[in-house]
């Protein structure tokens, strides 16, 4: 069975941070709870073997591409090219949090964490954990902690054992605040794509986005 960590998101220990930094940095996969819900997370470096083992864990296609976490609100230029002026509203008001946005990248992530159409799903998520993660190991790939049409896990009582067993370590923070998926939005149009409507409503996003 898989590592198991009790964790606060709000104030994560440097025993669980380093824990945690020292599984992503040497290719593993771990378990670790956001904002919304629980995820499996790897770092988005180049042919890192963790990248495949959570599309096996989760038994998810592997012809779909994970989102990523990043740090902070300023790297969104860093990783995304050509952003719209309502994008960068949405950004204002919702990161961090709960808002996915999908933009055409830059070539400073991998080629294999990018859609074929060179678009990437980005967040900043409302987790000092995630972020602080991000900031010691860099973007990180992810998707919910859940076998492939089971429902997210929102605490981590409720992360199935196969998937604390699989993992290399699991970060158990109680239950997630939220308790729901991020709102995904397409931002490579001239006006804004609601993907999923998660946390955020629809219509919080297009008053936001001036649509």
């Amino acid at each position: 069975m898989g590592r198991v960590m009790q964790i606060s998101q709000d104030s994560p220990t440097s025993e669980a941070l380093d824990a945690a930094t020292k599984a992503l940095e040497s290719g593993g996969v771990i378990v670790s709870p956001t904002d919304s819900v629980y995820g499996l997370v790897c770092a988005a470096t180049p042919n890192n073997p963790a990248h495949q083992r959570i599309f096996e864990i989760k038994n998810r296609p592997a012809t779909q591409t994970l989102p990523l976490f990043v740090a902070d609100p300023n790297d969104l230029p860093r990783y995304a090219a050509s952003v719209p002026t309502w994008a960068l509203s949405l950004v204002n008001a919702y990161w961090p949090g709960a808002l996915t946005l999908v933009v055409t990248a830059t070539d400073a992530l991998p080629a294999e964490y990018l859609a074929s159409t060179g678009t990437v799903a980005l967040r900043c998520p409302s987790s000092a954990l995630v972020r602080e993660l991000a900031r010691r190991v860099g973007p990180l790939a992810q998707t919910s902690a859940n076998t492939h049409g089971e429902p997210s896990a929102t605490s981590g009582a409720s992360v199935e054992l196969q998937i604390i067993e699989a993992a290399d370590l699991t970060l158990d923070g109680g239950p997630a605040p939220l308790a729901i998926a991020s709102t995904i939005v397409d931002c490579t149009g001239s006006a804004p794509r609601v993907l999923r409507e998660g946390a955020i409503p629809v219509s919080e996003v297009l008053r936001v986005a001036g649509a």
